[in-house]
Formats: structure tokens, C-alpha cells, sequence
């Protein structure tokens, strides 16, 4: 944590070997994300599942509220059992192995897929950037800026994931050329599945071999300081794991034995429940704890308000994987100049505006120093443009009628209006959690953080499943409510926060 170390663009080196480990992770991630619902609900014959939309989004807002969900046992078990460095690396095995599970053209191997990447992303995610935070001490004015360069690598690697993988999937021409090579061209998603899986393992490689680069930030279990604590926790971990592996072993049995019929909805209210369940028993201990100073205790309940504006942020923003994926696939004109491309390329739009405006927010943010918005203002700015977009959405939905289709420019303005709003809570907030979270739990409480992502996940996914039985601008409009609530809320109170956050900004 040295503010001398300026060899990556004024960063510690460091940061290069987290830049593109998140960034190959990320490909491999919204490379798949901008496949899933779209493979769920084509046709059988077109290599698809051939599931309903309310089936496959429930399994979508399943799938992305899980992946976000187990960040939080992923960051306990970096805290007291792995250190961040070991938990990222097994997690990115686990991802790696999950893709290529799903490029195989088995539904049992699709499901495991999806289970091993859960999995993998739970370890990976919090732990990554709680190690970028350890690389600059909590006084260094580079710090937002870092986060920021740091959430660049992620958009390349989100900017480049839908295109190969969409292009494998989708394209026409690739499954002539399958054709041509005696495959069977229905398994052209299967191509983009395992894409995916090639880049998480380059991330992999890249993660080993930079790993000199990082010094001793991750290395230890910051919660198990002793060899008697490293111990229990692990003899803990254990048990934690047994118990859920009981858990499944049960749910199968009643399921074999007809007691329960297990469908999308029922696994959705599942998750649904079990979400509620783990915000409420998480907090609940949090605050519960009287080993907590006072100014700890304040900060734990920013803590709190940052997660309701995560989840409310991204309930609106990550439906750029469902309604918003369905609405580019079915009332979007694909085409420019008379070229039709891949609806999935339009998960491609908001990385690369994230590519372009990333280094613009960083600067700016570096170059006001220490009169830059605090987080509360810049969280509650991010609110309200996710509302703006979904009110642009709503009008293009009108326009767009039952069975129209409107012109790409709606869905190029709607990405460029979520990735300004993105640019102000995402990396702010990845920043904001790193310093307000008291030292010892400072992996449980990244995971905090992702879990606001999986609540708002969930509910993204949710949307989805009325998009075949509410008019599209109402089902747009009511999505943007809360969101703008809370944003205009947080801007009024914004100083009495601040306060509440013990000099961090």
C-alpha cells in the first residue's frame, strides 16, 4: 500500500494483474449473460430449449441473483479460511469448468454449468476487488480513480465477450460454416458457451503468472489471525458445507419421491425467500454485534443504504440481460446500412461506453480531489439516470407497438444515459465499501455489496416473466419508481450521510 509505486498508468503494478484477470472473468461472464435467456426461449429445433419466457426468467433472475448471492459465503471464506489470493484462483477454476460443462450439448450438463459458475463467481467476485482495495492505503487520493481504471478492465472484457460469443451463437454465416464442417448447426450456441470458457482460462493463466506483482496484499485470512482461529474456521467451513450439500441431497429425494415438483417457479421462490431470509439474518447480526465502536456502528448503517441503492440500481440495469435482451431480439430493427448483425451485440454497448467514459470519470474524479460529490451525492445521481433510461425505454416501447419494431438508435441512447449513471455508483461504490468496512470483515462486507447486485438481479430476472402479459411501457415505467424514490431522498439527506461515514467520502 504505497503511494510511490506509479508503474501502471500512476498505479501500483498490481492493478495490471487484477485489470485483466476481472477483465477475461467478465468476458466469459456477459459472454454467456448475453446468450442465456435468448437459448432458453429459441426453439427446439434451432438448438435452443424451447422454454416459455416465464420459465426462463425466473431461471435467468435465478441464475444472476445466485451468482451475486454466494459472493457473500465467497467473501467469508476469503476472510476467515483462503485469503482473497486463493479464493480467486479457485473460484476462476470453477468458472472456467463450468462453461465448458455447458458447451456440451446435454441439458444435465447446462444445469451443472450454471451451478459451477455460481459457484466460481461467489469466490472470485468480492475477493478480487477487495484485493484491488488493499493495494492503496485508505488515505491515497488515487484510490476512486484505481477502482475506476480497474471497472475499464471489466467493460473490455464485457465488450468483447457478446461479440464473439453472440457471433458463435447467432450468426448465420457460422452456422453454414458448421454446416459445411458436418456439425450440426443447432449447437452453435454450444460454440459460444465454450468461448466463454477460453477466456476465463486465459485469466486464469494471466492471474498465476502476475501474481509477483500483487506483494502481500490477499495472501492472509484477515479474520483468522491465529492458528487456533484458522482452525475453527475451517473445521466451520466444513460444516457449512455439509449442511448444504444435506440440504440439496434432501430437496433431490423429496423430488424423486414425488413429494415436490420441481419447477422454475418454485426454485424462484426459493431463491426469492431464501434472499429476504440472508439480507434480513445479515444485517440483523451485523448490527446485533456490540464489539462495534460508534463510529463503526454509523458506518455500518451507510453500509445499509449503499446495498438498498445497489439493488435498486441494478434491478433496473441488469434487465440488459432480460427485458431489455427480449426487447432488442423482438421489437428492435437489427440492422445497419442494410447489414443485419446478432441481437445479443447490444450487451456490447454499454462496455464500450465504459471503455470511452471510464478514464473521463476518473479524471475528473482525481483532478477535483477532495472536492469531488461525495458517494451518497454520486449514488444518488446514478438512481436517477436509471430511472431516465427506463422512462426513454417506455416511450420506445409505445412507438414500437405490439408487433413493431423501432430503429437501434433508441437502444444505443438508452445504454450510453445507464452507463453514465453506472460510472457513478459502480466503481464509487466498490471504493465506498472497501474503506467504510471495518477491517476485519472487509470481504463479508464486498460481499455485502454484491449482495444488493443479486437482490437486484433477481428482481431484473423477475421482469422478464411478465413481458408476454403487461403492455411493454407499463411494465418499463413502473420499474423506474423506487429507484427514483430513493435517488431523490438520498440527494436531500446527502450531508446528514456523510457524516454518518466517519470522514470517508
Amino acid at each position: 500500500m504505497s503511494t510511490s509505486d506509479t508503474s501502471f498508468f500512476g498505479h501500483p503494478k498490481g492493478l495490471s494483474t487484477l485489470f485483466f484477470t476481472e477483465m477475461w472473468e467478465r468476458f466469459s461472464y456477459y459472454g454467456l449473460r448475453a446468450l442465456l435467456i435468448l437459448y432458453m426461449t429459441a426453439a427446439v429445433a434451432e438448438g435452443g430449449l424451447g422454454w416459455d419466457v416465464g420459465t426462463a426468467g425466473a431461471i435467468y433472475g435465478t441464475y444472476t441473483a445466485l451468482v451475486y448471492l454466494m459472493s457473500v459465503p465467497g467473501g467469508w471464506l476469503a476472510d476467515k479460511v483462503f485469503g482473497q489470493r486463493r479464493a480467486v484462483l479457485y473460484g476462476g477454476i470453477s468458472i472456467a469448468a463450468g462453461h465448458f460443462s455447458m458447451a456440451t450439448p446435454i441439458p444435465a450438463f447446462f444445469v451443472l454449468g450454471l451451478a459451477l459458475i455460481i459457484i466460481g463467481t461467489g469466490l472470485l467476485k468480492p475477493n478480487i476487488s477487495a484485493i484491488v482495495g488493499q493495494l492503496y492505503a485508505s488515505t491515497d487520493e488515487r484510490r476512486d480513480a484505481g477502482f475506476s481504471i480497474f471497472y475499464m478492465g471489466i467493460n473490455l472484457g464485457a465488450f468483447l465477450g457478446p461479440f464473439i460469443t453472440g457471433y458463435l451463437a447467432q450468426d448465420p454465416g457460422w452456422r453454414e460454416t458448421l454446416t459445411g464442417w458436418g456439425m450440426n448447426p443447432a449447437n452453435a450456441w454450444h460454440w459460444g458457451f465454450g468461448a466463454a470458457g477460453v477466456g476465463m482460462t486465459l485469466g486464469l493463466i494471466q492471474y498465476v503468472l502476475g501474481a509477483k506483482n500483487l506483494g502481500e496484499a490477499g495472501v492472509a485470512a484477515s479474520g483468522a489471525s491465529t492458528p487456533e482461529l484458522a482452525r475453527h474456521f475451517r473445521r466451520r467451513a466444513v460444516q457449512y458445507a455439509g449442511a448444504a450439500v444435506a440440504v440439496l441431497v434432501v430437496f433431490a429425494l423429496l423430488a424423486a419421491l414425488g413429494a415436490i415438483t420441481v419447477t422454475a417457479t418454485l426454485i424462484r421462490d426459493v431463491v426469492g425467500a431464501s434472499l429476504l431470509v440472508i439480507t434480513v439474518v445479515f444485517f440483523g447480526m451485523l448490527f446485533l454485534d456490540k464489539s462495534w465502536t460508534t463510529e463503526e456502528r454509523g458506518r455500518l448503517w451507510v453500509i445499509f443504504l449503499f446495498f438498498l441503492a445497489a439493488a435498486l440500481f441494478w434491478s433496473v440495469f441488469d434487465q440488459a440481460g432480460s427485458t431489455m435482451n427480449l426487447f432488442a431480439d423482438r421489437n428492435t430493427e437489427n440492422t445497419l446500412f442494410g447489414w443485419a448483425f446478432p441481437s445479443s451485440w447490444y450487451q456490447s454497448l454499454n462496455p464500450l461506453y465504459i471503455i470511452l467514459f471510464a478514464p473521463v470519470f476518473a479524471a475528473v474524479w482525481q483532478g477535483l480531489g477532495a472536492r469531488q460529490p461525495s458517494a451518497p451525492v454520486k449514488l444518488a445521481v446514478a438512481l436517477i439516470g436509471a430511472a431516465v433510461s427506463f422512462w426513454v425505454l417506455a416511450a420506445a416501447a409505445m412507438i414500437s407497438g405490439e408487433e413493431g419494431r423501432v430503429s437501434p438508435l433508441w437502444l444505443v441512447g438508452i445504454y450510453l444515459i445507464q452507463t453514465w449513471a453506472e460510472l457513478c455508483l459502480s466503481p464509487v461504490g466498490l471504493s465506498s465499501m472497501s474503506k467504510l468496512a471495518p477491517a476485519k470483515i472487509v470481504g463479508a462486507m464486498m460481499g455485502v455489496w454484491f449482495l444488493g447486485t443479486s437482490v437486484g438481479n433477481f428482481f431484473a430476472g423477475q421482469m422478464a416473466t411478465f413481458y408476454d402479459s403487461l403492455p411493454l411501457a407499463q411494465l418499463f415505467g413502473a420499474v423506474s419508481v423506487m429507484p427514483l424514490v430513493l435517488g431523490i431522498l438520498m440527494l436531500v439527506f446527502a450531508q446528514r450521510i456523510v457524516a454518518k461515514m466517519g470522514g470517508v467520502r
